[in-house]
């Protein structure tokens, strides 16, 4: 495993390399994105697949993204869509590899990283050969016009500068850069395609909101996973690499 490091307004973002780099030969590419209030290690297990696929996994810390990061960055200056910003960094830097196939670049991501994922492919288009999704935070806009964000409360119409949520601290900007957002047409326009896993018993995401999301994407696999809540574990962890090994191997 090799680490990189590329930069976002002047912050450093720090990541890991799954794979075995061949040099003269590029390999088609993942870029892995982790969740909420969470870092990299959190698809660690993923991008050890892909590799095991074939694949170059790339997975990074976003910056403010969560307690413990290797990258820079406040939690006060985090949002989804700094976040977008910095996947299309990574996106950006990964895309010049010289062991890259620059033409074969996926992504990968669980909860508010996937939908950070979902709003980058639909910026980046073609130049995302696919697109898959665990469990993606769709919720967010919503939940922040409810003024109920994961464990953070607060009044909608009267943001404050700085807001709890359980051991983070977040900075208005978490609620005002969403707060306007119709999630589904911020991902509409991928036509690539997109494997969509969703948990049936998940207690923030909803899934009603994977079942309405997969509409807007022409080329989908979709599966619901029996008893499942946010984020995958033991035998549903395993359901859910064994459906990714599958749209894999066929894309």
């Amino acid at each position: 495993m090799k680490t990189f490091r590329t930069y976002r307004d002047g912050l450093r973002i720090s990541g890991k390399i799954y794979g075995e780099i061949t040099p003269g030969k590029p390999k088609p590419a993942f870029i892995l994105c982790h969740g909420f209030m969470a870092n990299s290690s959190m698809c660690k297990g993923y991008a050890k697949l892909l590799a095991e696929l074939g694949y170059l996994a790339f997975t990074f810390d976003f910056c403010g993204g969560g307690l413990i990061s290797a990258s820079q960055g406040k939690t006060t200056d985090m949002s989804v869509m700094t976040e977008v910003k910095d996947l299309m960094s990574v996106f950006s830097y990964v895309s010049y590899m010289e062991y890259v196939d620059s033409k074969r670049i996926s992504l990968l991501g669980c909860s508010q990283g996937g939908f950070v994922c979902a709003i980058a492919a639909k910026q980046l288009k073609e130049k995302i050969r696919s697109l898959i999704l665990l469990y993606p935070a769709l919720c967010i806009p919503a939940d922040a016009r409810a003024g109920h964000m994961m464990f953070a409360r607060f009044d909608p119409h009267n943001i404050p500068d700085t807001i709890r949520c359980g051991p983070m601290k977040l900075g208005s900007v978490y609620v005002t850069d969403v707060i306007d957002l119709n999630p589904y047409r911020e991902i509409q326009g991928y036509e690539g395609p997109v494997l969509f896993l969703q948990g049936t018993e998940d207690n923030v995401v909803d899934p009603g909101y994977a079942r309405r999301a997969i509409r807007e994407y022409p080329d989908c696999t979709y599966h619901e996973i029996k008893g499942a809540g946010h984020m995958f574990r033991g035998e549903h962890d395993e359901l859910a690499k064994q459906y990714i090994r599958e749209f894999v191997s066929t894309h």
